[in-house]
């Protein structure tokens, strides 16, 4: 059986620099929606420069790769906490399908919210080359 670890890489943002306590939800959803493994939250990123919020952190997804079923995608949602309205909002998702894992670096597109697991309307966020950059790593479990 096949395990897969996710490196979160950077986000790419117009106001990168404006965002406050940004951070990554991940969840492994079917083709209703429906959670197949436990929501994680990355911590929130430190580093932004330019365009970039960068994260650097390693997400182990809980189940093995095998045991997904057809048509499972992998979500990353970008939140951060907005002071004026006093909450933590979703400002875009990306999502990773099935045939999309294989080891390497993988750079997917970003789309505007609300989150839309069932991926049925699906707008791009920007027309600007901003992206969400991602490095997977296969183990074998042994």
């Amino acid at each position: 059986m096949t395990l897969l670890t996710i490196k979160i890489e950077k986000i790419g943002l117009k106001d990168a620099g404006q965002c406050i306590d940004p951070y990554m939800t991940i969840s492994v959803k079917d083709l209703n929606g429906v959670d197949l493994n436990p929501v994680q939250d990355t911590p929130v990123a430190t580093r932004k420069e330019d365009t970039y919020i960068h994260f650097s952190v390693d997400v182990e997804i809980q189940r093995h790769v095998e045991k997904l079923p057809k048509g499972a995608a992998i979500f990353f949602e970008f939140k951060h906490y907005k002071p004026k309205k006093r909450f933590t909002s979703t400002k875009c998702f990306a999502f990773m399908e099935m045939d999309e894992i294989k080891p390497g670096p993988i750079v997917i597109e970003l789309y505007k919210k609300p989150t839309d697991f069932k991926r049925k309307k699906l707008q791009l966020l920007t027309k600007k080359p901003l992206y969400l950059h991602l490095h997977q790593t296969l183990h074998k479990d042994s």
